[in-house]
């Protein structure tokens, strides 16, 4: 008669007995090792590749304003991101700042940071450096001085085309935007800008 606790002994010996692996199972193991790996690979390589021309192309971007056309609300060599997927599924509204090629996208050195006052199909004039959208006095709480010395084409009133937008700098008297350029077709505005990253004592979002 074997006592309790040989028969454990027995039974643990038995479980623990190793059970011979066959050369198919090592050959298929190494198979699904191979494929773990290409597997992984593969995404490492979507991922590169989404952040290196998919997310600066389609979805946000950092972006550096050169000048102080924007002052008081933005400053020369701020650090901004942009969401560059907001025009792709909406319109801009007033008031937003935005990243813009006046000149076409081709021209790809030559972007502006400014904002959006008048939007498609509105006539927009600048009289007594009071704006006028179709006729109505804009309240303008972004502008940095009162009086605005120079209209450019905005002397006379100018209707905006489907998909033109009307841009300005917030430091009106000196900005080179649409009074000199003119409106710029929705084609052409790269994205909306939401959050400055830089300096870091002016770090968040931008209104």
């Amino acid at each position: 008669m074997v006592d309790n606790q040989e028969y454990k002994d027995i039974e643990m010996n038995e479980n623990d007995a190793e059970i011979p692996v066959s050369e198919d199972q090592h050959v298929n193991d190494r198979r699904a090792s191979i494929r773990k790996h290409v597997i992984e690979a593969l995404i490492y390589v979507v991922v590169i590749f989404c952040c290196i021309f998919i997310v600066p192309e389609y979805v946000v971007q950092r972006t550096i304003v050169d000048g102080k056309s924007m002052t008081d609300t933005l400053q020369n060599k701020d650090n901004l991101i942009v969401n560059k997927f907001a025009y792709l599924i909406g319109d801009p509204d007033r008031f937003d700042i935005v990243v813009l090629y006046p000149y076409g996208r081709e021209n790809k050195n030559k972007y502006y940071v400014k904002r959006v006052i008048g939007l498609p199909g509105e006539t927009i004039q600048i009289k007594d450096s009071d704006i006028l959208i179709n006729g109505n006095v804009l309240e303008d709480p972004y502008r940095r001085e009162p009086y605005i010395n120079d209209p450019g084409m905005l002397r006379e009133p100018l209707t905006l085309g489907e998909d033109e937008y009307f841009v300005m700098g917030d430091n009106r008297n000196g900005s080179s935007d649409s009074r000199d350029f003119g409106p710029v077709n929705k084609k052409n505005l790269d994205g909306h800008v939401v959050f400055r990253i830089y300096p870091f004592n002016s770090f968040g979002f931008v209104d």
